[in-house]
């Protein structure tokens, strides 16, 4: 693995704000992981081992149906931390994790981290009030899925994507989507099949153009008006 360990754990905010010493200390505590794009991490119910640590890449964290329908919890990037909760509860993976594209992690036993955070208990409380953080992020998910349709959550996707990654020009803003049909639907928490059609129907409607995995919007002020309109 070609990044440096310690410059990934200084832009991580558990760790951004140990001294050097304390520092060398985690460092020397954590190995290196490389996951080609696809590959598990863990699963779902694995006993939890240790903690990650996303250096390069991205990791999808998700839930698997018995009919197997995943459903995305969140899209983790470098900088971030996989699996805090199992480490500290004695607990199986609650959800599972794989690569998104080709990742590598920084992996810290649970054994070590747990020692770790006993000697640094500011650490540990970083760790509740991200495992809290995320826990709304959770209570989100459900609302959506609870309260919205697959159309609403589509749209309010794409005017995300739009401010976040859109790139304007003459006919519209293009969005990159990145991304399958197949695993928009899983972040949406719908199949496939819904997903094509309800960006048929936009299309149809003229507030978007689709091009392969790449989305034109025509109509962002129409497209909003939309959102709002279903709501």
């Amino acid at each position: 693995m070609s990044v440096n360990a310690e410059a990934i754990l200084r832009r991580t905010p558990l760790f951004a704000r140990l001294t050097e010493s304390e520092m060398k200390s985690l460092v020397a505590r954590v190995s290196a992981k490389r996951f080609g794009r696809g590959e598990l991490l863990f699963y779902e119910g694995d006993p939890c081992a240790g903690l990650f640590v996303v250096a390069t890449g991205r990791v999808r964290i998700f839930k698997t149906s018995p009919g197997g329908r995943e459903q995305i919890l969140a899209m983790e990037g470098p900088g971030s931390t996989v699996a805090e909760l199992p480490v500290f509860d004695g607990g199986s993976y609650p959800a599972s994790a794989s690569a998104a594209e080709d990742a590598d992690t920084l992996f810290i036993s649970r054994k070590d981290f747990q020692l770790f955070c006993r000697e640094h208990p500011d650490v540990a409380l970083r760790v509740i009030a991200m495992v809290g953080s995320r826990l709304r992020r959770l209570v989100g998910i459900i609302e959506e899925l609870s309260f919205t349709t697959v159309r609403q959550r589509l749209v309010a996707l794409l005017l995300r994507l739009a401010q976040e990654k859109g790139k304007a020009d003459k006919q519209g803003i293009r969005i990159e989507l990145g991304a399958s049909h197949q695993e928009l639907a899983a972040e949406l928490g719908t199949v496939r099949e819904l997903v094509s059609r309800n960006l048929g129907r936009l299309q149809a409607e003229g507030f978007l153009d689709v091009e392969g995995r790449e989305i034109l919007v025509r109509d962002l002020a129409g497209l909003k008006r939309a959102q709002s309109s279903a709501e």
